[in-house]
C-alpha cells in the first residue's frame, strides 16, 4: 500500500494546483453560464437568476460572436504555420552558423518573448501610426502614399498578426534550437560521408528527428492563437469595425465592459470546447503518425 500511494503523494501538489486553478474555474464558469449574472451578483447573490441554456442560444445567434470566431480562426490558420516555419528556419540558421554574426545575436531573438506585451504593442503602434509612423515615413521617401496599417479592416489583420508572429518566434526558436542540439552528430557525419548535401541532411535526417518538437510547438502555438488577445487589444481594441476582434476580446468586452458575466462565461466554455477538440485532433494525428 505504501509503495502504491507514494507516487500519488509526490504528484499531489501539482494535482491540487491543477484542480484549484484549472478544473475548478471551468466548473464555476459552467455554473455562471446558466445564469444572468452581472456585477451586482457579487454583492447580492440573490439577484442571480437561473436561465438555463439561454446564454448559449443567444451566443450562437450573435453575429458579433461569429465574426470574432471567424477572425480567430483566420489568425490561427495564418499565424501558426508562420511561427512554426520561421522559428524553425531561424533555429536552423543559428545552429549552423558556428561563431558567426547570427550566433552572437542569439540572445536578441528571445527578447520579444520576455518584453512586456503592452510596451511592445505601444512601440509597434507608433511604428504603424498613419501620420508620423516610421513605416509610412519610409514609404514616403519613395513616393508611396500613407498606408492605413491599423485603420483598414483587411490590412489591420495582417498588421496585428505580424506583431504576434514576431513576438511568438522567440520562445519557439529557443525550443527548436534546444531540440537541434540533441540531434546525433553521427547521423549527419555519416550522411556527409555518403555525399549528402546540407538540404538533403536537413530534410531527411534533421527534420524527422524534430517531429516531437514540431508537434509540441504546433500544439502550444495553436492554443495560444485561439486565445489571441494581447496584440489586437492594445493595438486596435478589436477594431476597425470588429476586423481584429478575437473571441477572447469579444468575451472580455461582454464580461467586463457590458457587465454580462453569464453570457461571457458561456462564450468562454465554447472557446474551451473548441480548443479541446482541436488539441485532441492534433494528439490523434500525432499518435497515428507514430503508429505509421
Amino acid at each position: 500500500m505504501k509503495r502504491t500511494l507514494t507516487p500519488y503523494l509526490f504528484v499531489s501538489p501539482a494535482m491540487l494546483l491543477l484542480v484549484a486553478f484549472g478544473i475548478f474555474p471551468i466548473l464555476v464558469a459552467a455554473v455562471i453560464s446558466t445564469t444572468d449574472m452581472n456585477i451586482s451578483g457579487f454583492v447580492r447573490p440573490q439577484n442571480i437568476k437561473f436561465i438555463g441554456l439561454e446564454n448559449y442560444v443567444t451566443l450562437f445567434n450573435d453575429p458579433k460572436f461569429w465574426q470574432a470566431l471567424w477572425n480567430t480562426g483566420g489568425f490561427a490558420v495564418l499565424g501558426v504555420p508562420a511561427i512554426v516555419v520561421l522559428s524553425l528556419a531561424v533555429a536552423l540558421l543559428l545552429n549552423r552558423s558556428g561563431n558567426g554574426f547570427f550566433q552572437t545575436l542569439r540572445s536578441f531573438y528571445f527578447i520579444p518573448a520576455i518584453t512586456a506585451i503592452v510596451a511592445v504593442s505601444l512601440i509597434w503602434g507608433y511604428l504603424y501610426n498613419t501620420q508620423f509612423g516610421f513605416f509610412n515615413y519610409v514609404l514616403s521617401l519613395v513616393g508611396i502614399p500613407e498606408v492605413q496599417w491599423l485603420s483598414d479592416p483587411i490590412l489591420s489583420k495582417f498588421s496585428v498578426g505580424f506583431v504576434a508572429v514576431w513576438r511568438g518566434m522567440g520562445l519557439n526558436t529557443i525550443i527548436f534550437l534546444a531540440a537541434l542540439q540533441g540531434v546525433p552528430k553521427e547521423y549527419l557525419e555519416a550522411a556527409s560521408i555518403d555525399g549528402a548535401g546540407e538540404w538533403r541532411k536537413t530534410f531527411m535526417i534533421t527534420l524527422p528527428l524534430l517531429r516531437f518538437a514540431i508537434f509540441f510547438v504546433s500544439v502550444t502555438t495553436t492554443i495560444s492563437w485561439l486565445q489571441f488577445f494581447d496584440e489586437p487589444f492594445v493595438l486596435t481594441d478589436g477594431g476597425p469595425l470588429g476586423a481584429t476582434t478575437s473571441v477572447s476580446i469579444f468575451l472580455y468586452k461582454e464580461g467586463f465592459r457590458l457587465n454580462q458575466f453569464g453570457y461571457a462565461s458561456a462564450g468562454s466554455l465554447v472557446l474551451f470546447a473548441i480548443i479541446a477538440v482541436i488539441t485532441v485532433i492534433q494528439l490523434r494525428l500525432r499518435r497515428a503518425d507514430d503508429e505509421y
